[in-house]
């Protein structure tokens, strides 16, 4: 083990993985290295999760195996952030529970990261930083990106639609977005370093730009990402229907670059529990803006998240989720059992489902959305698409794999491919969750 050797763990959203490249670009910048196993590692960093519960559990157990390894090495630097701990009453949980724990610090002050981490080894007493408020978006930190073709671009920070179930706006603050001159420029920086493709990341990308004073709004922004960059891909996520409209359609229908995907989570296909989670829209709403979508960009992918089991939700109410999926016929879905956080409203709403109820209604949306992801990827068999190879697929080594615009998965076998090109490959199976394919030459 050296000192100068970290180990950084990332639970939960694209977020976190973005801030992860921003503390791996200090540590960069500090003289660090970073290792594959902890037992080589001087400082161990936890960047935490906070939208579920068992994301937390995780936590715990991995923070009290840290336990013995402090023991054995007093030396080690164990550094707790993210979401969970930006929870005061979790933080001051691990302070507690954990008092191996050097470091605690939440999801505003990452650009202060290296006075803490300083802080954190010249002391005997855990240092727990939170800051109440996020302040001003802050331009300029170091950025240390794994992938060398594609690469995550925020936006927005924080989140000001309150949905009743998430903890998101308490943990990552109001929204703030960045000034669309240093999102160009950052995209720009990219292209010229031979990134291939970006994501443009936010809580809600649909309502950036409301709390600047230039009038800008998201379509506009990803209009000029598309016309003034050289970027080859460019994606974003998460939209939120109920700022979702018809000039960002168009935008996702006329740009060369812009990818024919979008990520639109509906929640729920009941307009009772819609309203209950406090999403803004009815199930008519998004059925229309699905309709919409697919008018502008008929090739576009749908794929969408699913919360089963909310406080209240009866056999009615799930049936008309279920019904959505048949009716959209998303390509794919994220979904999850509904799980209590503390703090939100949902946690004491009256009528929370059992987990046996959840379970079961939970295969039957699982088995629907398996079926039309399935109908989707056969639609798919003998057309041609431009594939952004990623590298040699995880189970077979000698098959490549790579993203089509859509964002539908490819393995397929050609000679001379390296990652990071585009080529164009045939369909010739369909299968769930991904397809294969052939090299056209």
């Amino acid at each position: 083990m050296e000192k100068n050797k970290y180990i950084m763990t990332v639970f939960g959203c694209q977020m976190n993985e973005r801030d992860a490249e921003t503390l791996r670009g200090f540590l960069d910048e500090l003289g660090y290295e970073e290792v594959e196993k902890v037992k080589d590692a001087g400082l161990v960093i936890m960047n935490t999760c906070a939208v579920r519960q068992k994301a937390e559990e995780k936590v715990f157990g991995h923070i009290g195996r840290l336990g013995k390894l402090k023991q054995e090495n007093p030396d080690l630097t164990i550094a707790i952030c993210g979401c969970m701990v930006q929870q005061e009453e979790v933080a001051k949980k691990i302070k507690k529970s954990y008092p191996y724990v050097d470091l605690i610090f939440g999801t505003h002050n990452i650009a202060t990261f290296p006075e803490l981490l300083q802080r954190a080894q010249e002391s005997e007493e855990t240092i727990l930083d939170l800051w109440d408020d996020a302040g001003q978006v802050v331009e300029g930190l170091p950025v240390t990106r794994k992938d060398g073709i594609k690469a995550w671009v925020n936006i927005t920070y924080g989140c000001n639609n309150f949905c009743s179930y998430c903890v998101v706006p308490y943990v990552r603050g109001r929204e703030r977005s960045r000034l669309p001159g240093d999102i160009v420029a950052e995209v720009s920086s990219l292209a010229a370093k031979g990134f291939r493709e970006v994501t443009l990341l936010g809580q809600n990308v649909n309502s950036y730009g409301k709390d600047l004073d230039e009038l800008v709004d998201f379509a506009s922004l990803l209009h000029r990402v598309d016309t003034e960059t050289e970027i080859d891909r460019v994606r974003f996520m998460t939209s939120h229907p109920r700022d979702f409209n018809e000039k960002l359609a168009k935008v996702i229908a006329e740009g060369r670059s812009v990818c024919e995907h979008v990520h639109l989570p509906i929640q729920s296909g009941s307009n009772r529990i819609l309203e209950l989670m406090n999403r803004g829209y009815t199930r008519e709403h998004y059925l229309a803006l699905a309709e919409m979508l697919r008018g502008y960009v008929p090739s576009c992918a749908l794929t969408t998240d699913i919360i089963v089991g909310f406080p209240g939700e009866t056999e009615e109410d799930f049936a008309m989720t279920l019904e959505i999926v048949e009716i959209v016929g998303f390509d794919s879905a994220f979904t999850f059992l509904y799980s209590p956080r503390k703090g939100t409203p949902a946690a004491k709403m009256p009528g929370q489902v059992d987990n046996g109820v959840k379970k079961e209604r939970f295969s039957r949306l699982l088995e629907a959305q398996n079926r039309w992801s399935l109908e989707r990827s056969k639609a798919l068999v003998g057309s041609v698409h431009e594939l952004l190879v990623e590298g040699p697929s995880k189970t077979e080594k000698h098959v490549l794999t790579g993203r089509t615009r859509q964002n539908k998965t490819v393995n397929f076998t050609g000679e001379n491919v390296m990652p990071g090109e585009l080529v164009m490959v045939e369909i010739i199976e369909a299968r769930t969750w991904s397809l294969a394919g052939r090299l056209k030459t």
